[in-house]
């Protein structure tokens, strides 16, 4: 690039080129640039306000519903009923001990999950002839409901913690495998030709340039992933009471249900739920914005 000294003695459209050139050069520059982050307080309350304000009007509503139709307690019970439950459950120790139970077991099973998930969907993409023989089992394993695996794993493992384990595995993986699978596909072919010409091996090649080229596509498997090991859980926890099994949610959720205890009931329910929702909010909703922001598929994108 001419410097000041050179510019002075360029004639004049030489140097009328120079600055054009210099203009570019700046543009593309700040298009590399990450832009400052603005008004993120204002973007996270944006974010959160809505659901939060959902939430109210339909409590609202509920609780509306209650005192005009006036129903038997025991079939509909109100709003005040529920977070009495809560309160009860909490008070006897019940809550937090079913919250860390489940907590724990979804976390650790989802973790296994995917440290088994990821190398064998990168085996399967890998290996055409492995992926037409067990791609058909992986999507017919995936819409199996979790719950069929409840009996079997009894069976096999009696009433104890690697129950619950198993049935979260084989809700999980399966969907971690084909969200891989599926943005591995995606990944432009020229990608792999510039791997190769690089001088990538086979395995250097799936892990340094196309699992992270399939991210978007691999988080979407993830998240799906998660969802499948926290109903799994639940199925497992609600069928498989006793033993050496510990008390969490599905446990509580039964006890409920054979107390015939309606507000205990559906207090489980909302704690299930916003468990769900928590994770997501907390966890999976940053990474994916942070990875579609990387690849300038989001609002306020960087490179």
């Amino acid at each position: 690039m001419p410097t000041d000294t050179d510019a002075a003695v360029l004639p004049s459209s030489a140097r009328a080129d120079a600055d054009e050139l210099a203009r570019v050069e700046a543009g593309l520059d700040r298009l590399q640039t990450a832009p400052a982050p603005v008004a993120r307080g204002r973007d996270r309350l944006a974010r959160v306000l809505p659901p939060v304000v959902l939430l109210l009007v339909l409590l609202a509503a509920w609780q509306v519903f209650v005192a005009i139709v006036q129903p038997r307690p025991d079939i509909v019970p109100g709003p005040l009923q529920v977070l009495g439950a809560f309160a009860d459950a909490a008070q006897s120790g019940r809550l937090q001990e079913a919250v860390l139970t489940s907590l724990e077991r979804g976390l650790v099973g989802f973790a296994i999950a995917v440290v088994v998930g990821t190398p064998v969907g990168l085996l399967l993409a890998e290996w055409t002839p492995l992926r037409r023989a067990a791609g058909p089992l992986i999507s017919g394993l995936q819409v199996l409901p979790s719950v069929a695996w409840v009996p079997a794993a009894i069976i096999w493992f009696g009433l104890s913690d690697a129950t619950v384990y198993f049935v979260i595995l084989m809700g999980a993986i399966p969907s971690i495998v084909n969200g891989l699978l599926a943005g591995i596909d995606q990944v432009p072919p020229q990608l792999r030709r510039v791997g190769v010409v690089l001088g990538a091996g086979r395995a250097q090649l799936a892990t340094a340039i196309v699992l992270p080229a399939a991210l978007p596509g691999y988080l979407a498997g993830i998240k799906q992933g998660w969802a499948f090991s926290w109903r799994s859980l639940m199925a497992a926890e609600i069928i498989a009471v006793g033993g050496s099994i510990g008390f969490g949610l599905g446990s509580m959720l039964q006890q409920s249900r054979e107390l015939a205890d309606l507000p205990g009931v559906l207090a489980t329910i909302l704690l299930i739920l916003a468990i769900g929702i928590l994770i997501e909010l907390v966890l999976f909703g940053p990474w994916e914005r942070h990875v579609l922001r990387r690849r300038g598929l989001a609002p306020g994108a960087a490179s």
